[in-house]
């Protein structure tokens, strides 16, 4: 499998090779799904809970007697089926949404992103990928000098001056290659990835 290789103003200048396992697999979008929502719901945080029966600060007290007055029984004014009464099954700050993904399907639906990526030309290889001082104007004309709007940046080293400049462009990802991830690589319209870092991503996902 060959990757294009672009210089600072997207043209291409050379190629590299890469591994067909990682960037020439055919795209399986039930494994993609599954990871993307795997890595979306391990996310969550349980930050909500609303209150049932025996959380109610309200007399326990029967409103009224159960028969002879012509309204309908009630036991408790907190009742779920009492305006501003508890809920029949509450939310929890301790509920779990995690998904658990068997690491060979993660892998392999990570390839499949990686060679859907290739395949629509949204993934492209530079040599390297730096900028002079941390200077969010400096990163910005460099990816808008390449042709990228919304970009997903995979360096094979953290790059203090990349990672200070990007944080505050909205459209602009830095990552090195243990931190990307499926709903990254598919969010952002084009993804740069540095010759050793290709490498390094081979590496981790074979």
């Amino acid at each position: 499998m060959e990757l294009k290789i672009i210089n600072d103003k997207g043209e291409p200048t050379s190629s590299v090779k890469a591994s067909d396992e990682l960037f020439g697999r055919d795209y399986n979008e039930p494994l993609v799904h599954q990871v993307v929502t795997a890595y979306m719901a391990n996310a969550r945080k349980g930050t909500r809970a609303q209150k049932a029966r025996g959380d109610m600060d309200r007399s326990h007290r029967k409103p009224w007697r159960q028969k002879g007055t012509g309204r309908a029984r009630a036991g408790f004014s907190g009742s779920p089926i009492w305006r501003g009464g508890a809920r029949v099954f509450p939310s929890s700050p301790d509920e779990n949404f995690s998904h658990k993904v068997n690491r060979k399907m993660y892998r392999a639906g990570m390839a499949s992103i990686f060679s859907q990526l290739v395949r629509e030309g949204r993934l492209a290889v530079v040599d390297g990928f730096s900028i002079d001082a941390p200077k969010t104007k400096l990163l910005n004309q460099k990816v808008k000098g390449m042709g990228m709007d919304s970009v997903l940046i995979i360096t094979d080293s953290a790059d203090e001056n990349l990672i200070l400049s990007s944080r505050n462009l909205p459209n602009v990802y830095v990552v090195q290659p243990g931190q990307a991830d499926p709903v990254s690589l598919l969010h952002f319209d084009s993804t740069i990835v540095t010759k050793a870092a290709v490498s390094k991503i081979e590496e981790m996902l074979s």
